[in-house]
């Protein structure tokens, strides 16, 4: 008995203290996070997202995807009470492109700091990073601004569409509210993953062309940004305008691809990555 106890031992202990921590990831943000355990809904044109990327990276993480197809900052604020969010090690929030499509006021800065609620995009994110924080006051909250996007046309139905990020949509830029995520990043100190203006995804690098009818013959024709700008696409008699081989970093204008989501993976686990070393550094030196 003695010396089969002398034989397990040793592999209890070494298996003991040789165990990792699985640390739990909240991901909140719209469809782009959401179409990470979704692919079918994207016509099987990604094979994973930027959840299942990260987490292959960094495998101490597990991820729990709050991402809603559509949502706004604003409409998750709203809702905030209800997502049944949990206390988390670490947070990430990724909207704005559809604040910005759907015409919410950004509002001020000011708005952020004296909490005012809703009714802007600042007031909202507000409402969120403080829900984070009475989760966790010590979890890291990484955000993550909008892609740059042209042209949208929804691969299960076109008559959901929208125009790019070239041009305003009731008087704001989408430039703008990646910068509203950016001061809000500034002022609380948090870590931003600026995809709108440090990835390399911009506007000519988010399809290789759209496939439109010529107006003055009615065939098709492939166009590249910025030439399709103008040219009139009919969701009711036109074909699908983004076929597999114009993809480039997204497959429909908007949403990413493989592509575009590896380039989101990259830079979402290079900005978790320091953020966890530096919570492993402040728990070793309390334990000191």
């Amino acid at each position: 008995m003695k010396k089969f106890f002398l034989l397990i031992f040793p592999l209890f202990f070494f298996s003991s203290f040789n165990t990792t921590k699985t640390l739990t990831w909240v991901a909140i943000g719209d469809s782009i996070t959401y179409l990470n355990d979704h692919p079918d809904e994207t016509g099987n044109r990604i094979t994973k997202g930027y959840l299942t990327g990260v987490t292959e990276k960094l495998p101490e993480l597990e991820y729990v995807n709050k991402g809603y197809n559509g949502w706004t900052a604003v409409r998750i604020a709203e809702e905030i009470e209800k997502l049944g969010l949990a206390k988390a090690d670490v947070y990430s929030v990724f909207l704005g492109t559809n604040d910005w499509w759907q015409g919410k006021p950004i509002g001020t800065l000011a708005d952020y700091q004296n909490n005012t609620g809703t009714n802007t995009f600042y007031g909202s994110y507000r409402i969120i990073i403080n829900k984070l924080r009475e989760l966790n006051k010590k979890a890291p909250i990484i955000l993550i601004t909008p892609m740059q996007r042209v042209d949208f046309v929804y691969i299960n139905n076109m008559k959901n569409n929208a125009y790019g990020s070239y041009k305003d949509k009731n008087g704001q830029s989408l430039a703008a509210f990646a910068a509203a995520i950016n001061a809000i990043g500034k002022l609380e100190k948090l870590s931003v993953v600026d995809l709108y203006n440090q990835s390399g995804i911009t506007l000519e690098t988010l399809v290789k062309f759209k496939r439109l009818k010529d107006p003055a013959n009615g065939q098709y024709k492939n166009y590249s940004y910025p030439d399709f700008i103008n040219v009139p696409f009919n969701p009711e008699t036109d074909v699908y305008p983004y076929p597999p081989e114009s993809v480039d970093n997204t497959y429909d204008g908007l949403h990413p691809s493989d592509k575009g989501y590896e380039v989101i993976t990259n830079m979402v686990a290079q900005a978790l990555k320091k953020e966890l070393k530096i919570r492993k550094a402040s728990k070793q030196a309390v334990l000191r």
